[in-house]
């Protein structure tokens, strides 16, 4: 995250908290508690002035950094609820479940100061990932890195984050097109893999095409632990899915739901298809956002992901293996307390903020969850 701590900090404060800015692997050292913090176990931080929230990350500000799909782009002080609006995009179009969907900050923002999004534009619907500049509380600068990815009304994903090899990963849905997923040559159903300029790095699997995996329907969770990188995907009508997404390998997606089974092992053994770690069985949660978990502030959730849900309403709490390669158990939360959930993240100090997709919509701070 930022900053150097003296020494005798270092030695008393070695828990790994979460950071919703990077979603990746966390920061060893927590920043120093505010004391003057809202003391409530979980409390609603924003309940109004914000509509249908998409993403929220943690910044080097320390603020929520959230998207709206109507395409406005805000900072969110943690501790009172403030929302200050950055910039509302003047060309995006919001057709069904599209709009302004998922954003990155540059690893470096310090020294980078870029914002990275993800959102559907223009006549026929398409999708683009615009870096912009923040400077003195404003975004500008828009630059271009990728476009006319396909988009629909349904079906668009789509996560933004840096990976530890400094890569911008950005996932698609298969925008209505289930095909496409499996066709190479469409940028549909992918992880794609970007430099941060938006050239495309010399060691993806296919040369001068941004795909990093294929075979994908719906990925609207994307997490890096260390340099595991994982997804959460909607499936049909049965099996949602967490994935962990490696180099060239295959979903299966349209021709495989779940784990591979059944009719399904052929097309599974001919196209290496990757199973995947968890999946809902013979029902879908709608699951969206999610993050990674490994603080003392909350024992329980420790090496977790924490994914969150739109129909069901609720936050999953899946504790890995050792190896982070399983679901070694899953515990509910939270189930239809606060409706819809969109998205999910963890400050250093190991708050869990969650938010809703709603016009209101609302953020929650979670210290505690018992």
């Amino acid at each position: 995250m930022k900053t150097s701590f003296p020494a005798l900090l270092l030695l008393l404060l070695l828990t790994a908290s979460g950071g919703c800015g990077k979603k990746s692997t966390p920061n060893p050292v927590d920043p120093p508690e505010d004391p003057d913090w809202p003391a409530d176990k979980v409390r609603v931080v924003v309940s109004s002035g914000i509509g249908r929230p998409w993403e929220i990350l943690w910044g080097p500000d320390n603020f929520i950094w959230m998207t709206e799909r109507g395409g406005r782009i805000c900072r969110i002080n943690p501790k009172t609820g403030q929302v200050l609006p950055l910039l509302t995009l003047p060309d995006i179009v919001a057709n069904g479940e599209g709009g302004l969907l998922g954003m990155a900050l540059h690893p470096d923002f310090s020294n980078s100061p870029f914002v990275y999004l993800s959102y559907n534009y223009g006549s026929p619907y398409r999708e683009k990932v615009v870096r912009y500049e923040y400077r003195n509380n404003t975004l500008s600068s828009p630059l271009i890195l990728l476009d006319n990815i396909p988009a629909a009304g349904i079906h668009n994903g789509s996560r933004v984050r840096f990976g530890p090899d400094g890569m911008l990963y950005v996932t698609t849905g298969d925008a209505a097109n289930g095909s496409a997923a499996q066709n190479t040559a469409s940028l549909s159903g992918k992880v794609l893999r970007l430099r941060p300029d938006g050239s495309i790095p010399a060691d993806n699997p296919v040369p001068n095409s941004p795909l990093w995996s294929l075979g994908h329907r719906n990925p609207q969770g994307l997490v890096f632990v260390g340099t595991t990188l994982y997804t959460s995907e909607h499936g049909a009508n049965t099996e949602d899915e967490v994935n962990i997404i490696e180099k060239n390998r295959n979903y299966g997606w349209p021709d495989v739901q779940g784990p591979c089974n059944g009719g399904e092992l052929d097309f599974c053994n001919a196209n290496n298809v990757k199973p995947p770690i968890w999946s809902t069985g013979n029902s879908t949660y709608a699951v969206s956002g999610m993050d990674f978990y490994n603080h003392d502030r909350i024992p329980a959730w420790k090496n977790s992901l924490l994914l969150v849900s739109l129909k069901n309403a609720t936050l999953y709490q899946l504790k890995l293996s050792s190896n982070g390669q399983s679901v070694a158990s899953t515990t509910n939360w939270f189930t239809n307390r606060y409706g819809r959930l969109r998205d999910i993240c963890v400050s250093p100090n190991g708050r869990v903020y969650i938010c809703t997709d709603a016009d209101p919509g609302r953020i929650i701070e979670i210290s505690d969850p018992n």
